[in-house]
């Protein structure tokens, strides 16, 4: 009888084909490696000849100690099925070669199929080639070159395989299925397709029971127009959950966001980065950095703390602000009168090389662009001081148009840089703002100023100025010089320099706050309170008459 599949010795097909055995070996060993405690035994239960149409032996032909069978071939061995067209039964090695619409089968669970394979009952190891299509529960892998070895119930293929899950999809060039666990490993050129998910890697491992993909090594997924960049990541497809780790990053679009360690539940709506934490706007122009950042997608909530920092970047230079917490709240989700609300606190301090702020607590709303300043709040401007009881800031998009202080306020302006300021108190005060310069500004109620006048020529100081009015009104050039001042009925007094009497230099209001004052970007989270008594006063608001009725 002329035998099938002749194979021609070649010297170097020889030597690639061994590589490649010791290559597969020691994947193999490492993918077996967590069943090492199930030893292996040879078994000496025989393969079975269940039935052949057709059985005849010839010893003088290319396989002289196997039966050559024909026709509906079947074996049985240690609880399996095995049918084909043809076979070699090797009955003393109880091995068996198939050929043609070769057909295994396991218990219930487990079939597989192929157009050649071979079996050692001793090992109890299946070499499966061309078409092979494994099929084991809910999963299908298929591959062109596969071998099952029963006593470990693992599968591995080396010349690419696609793994089959419900939704899920997996290719790779190099891979293993453990019919035990139900856990899958591949290797070089994998890529997972799961709904809108892509996942590109060199190295996955799929748990099929869970349905959870752990990928290693520098890897990207795509998902609903978003990319992540990651060497360490947990994804759930039957979830929709992510966990990153390795120092990942999420783009969308313009924005992206990079953790140690990012979590996500596209479920819920659940995103949170420990780890030095970036968020980048690059279509606004502003970035958020924290230890620890939280936001759900879903209600608009977010939280951000542990050396929280905000920066804008969309001016001439670049603002940087810290507060120990951050938190976000949205109005109107997913309607087109959609609004947000900022709060940060406590120990805000801010830093710009033209601007410096510090208050306990601030608010901002997007719905009128106001930022809010609660307790104790200082503003710093070149040689400028502002600060009262609550400051207001509107801007228009991210350039200011108004500022208002309402209670205790005050402004006060170094003027020679030593110890000579320009002063303003009043009750309220607010500033109108044109292309970010200050162009006016109004005192009311209660106003106190002390001014000095200059010389021109040699710029040295030659008077003092009192003034006290109800209402003070001043206006400045595009540069910030003053043009004029328009005031109410008032009070003042001029004092040559060399006739100021002590108590004039300064309001009985002043306070000078630069060793509170952010000197530079990495300064604006140390945080120095003011020294003790020179907080501003607690003013108590008019109470009502109390009327008592007799009856």
């Amino acid at each position: 009888m002329k035998k099938q599949n002749p194979i021609k010795f070649n010297w170097h097909r020889t030597v690639s084909l061994t590589v490649l055995c010791l290559f597969v070996f020691s994947l193999f060993s490492a993918l077996a490696a967590p069943y090492k405690q199930k030893k292996r035994k040879k078994t000496d239960e025989r393969v079975y000849l269940v039935h052949a149409d057709e059985l005849s032996y010839d010893v003088y032909s290319a396989v002289p100690d196997a039966q050559i069978l024909r026709g509906k071939v079947h074996f049985t061995h240690a609880g399996s099925q095995l049918t084909c067209d043809s076979a070699y039964f090797y009955q003393e090695s109880n091995s068996v070669e198939a050929f043609g619409h070769v057909h295994f089968r396991q218990g219930d669970t487990l079939s597989l199929t192929c157009d050649y394979a071979d079996y050692n009952g001793a090992d109890q190891m299946m070499h499966a080639r061309h078409k092979v299509v494994l099929k084991h529960r809910t999963q299908t892998l298929y591959t062109d070159s596969l071998d099952y070895d029963r006593i470990y119930d693992l599968a591995y293929f080396f010349e690419g395989g696609k793994l089959v899950d419900g939704k899920d999809r997996l290719v790779s060039d190099w891979g293993a299925y453990s019919t035990a666990t139900r856990q899958a490993s591949f290797y070089y050129g994998v890529e997972m397709y799961s709904g809108k998910n892509h996942i590109t890697t060199d190295t996955l491992h799929y748990d099929t029971r869970t349905s959870i993909a752990h990928i290693v090594g520098p890897s990207t997924v795509t998902s609903k127009g978003s990319i992540i960049h990651t060497t360490n990541a947990y994804l759930n497809s039957r979830t929709d959950q992510s966990q990153l780790f390795g120092r990942s990053t999420i783009v969308d679009k313009d924005k992206s966001i990079t953790g140690d360690s990012l979590f996500h539940n596209s479920k819920t709506g659940l995103n949170e980065g420990f780890g030095n934490v970036i968020y980048i706007d690059k279509e606004n122009k502003n970035e958020l950095r924290a230890e620890h950042v939280l936001y759900n997608e879903h209600t608009g909530y977010g939280y951000a703390t542990k050396r929280a920092l905000m920066l804008d970047y969309s001016q001439k230079d670049t603002l940087w602000m810290h507060a120990d917490s951050l938190k976000i709240f949205t109005f109107n989700m997913g309607t087109d009168s959609v609004y947000r609300k900022v709060h940060a606190f406590p120990h805000v301090r801010a830093y710009r090389q033209d601007l410096q702020a510090v208050c306990d607590s601030l608010v901002f709303n997007s719905q009128d662009s106001c930022m809010t300043m609660y307790r104790d709040p200082i503003a710093w401007n070149i040689n400028r001081q502002l600060l009262g009881e609550v400051m207001k800031v509107y801007m228009n998009d991210s350039t200011i148009r108004k500022a208002e202080i309402i209670g205790q306020a005050l402004s006060v302006e170094q003027v020679d840089g030593k110890n000579h300021f320009n002063q303003v108190s009043s009750t309220r005060m607010d500033a109108y703002f044109i292309d970010g310069a200050m162009r006016r500004a109004d005192a009311v109620g209660n106003v106190k100023t002390v001014f000095y006048n200059t010389d021109q020529k040699d710029s040295v100081l030659t008077e003092l100025n009192y003034l006290e009015t109800d209402t003070m009104r001043m206006y400045m050039s595009p540069t910030r010089q003053l043009e004029k001042i328009w005031a109410s009925k008032s009070v003042g007094t001029m004092y040559p320099v060399t006739q100021i009497p002590p108590d004039k230099y300064r309001l009985s209001e002043f306070a000078w706050f630069d060793y509170v004052r952010p000197t530079d970007k990495d300064d604006v989270f140390n945080w120095r309170g003011k020294k003790a008594g020179s907080e501003l006063k607690a003013v108590r608001r008019r109470e009502a008459p109390i009327r008592n009725f007799e009856f």
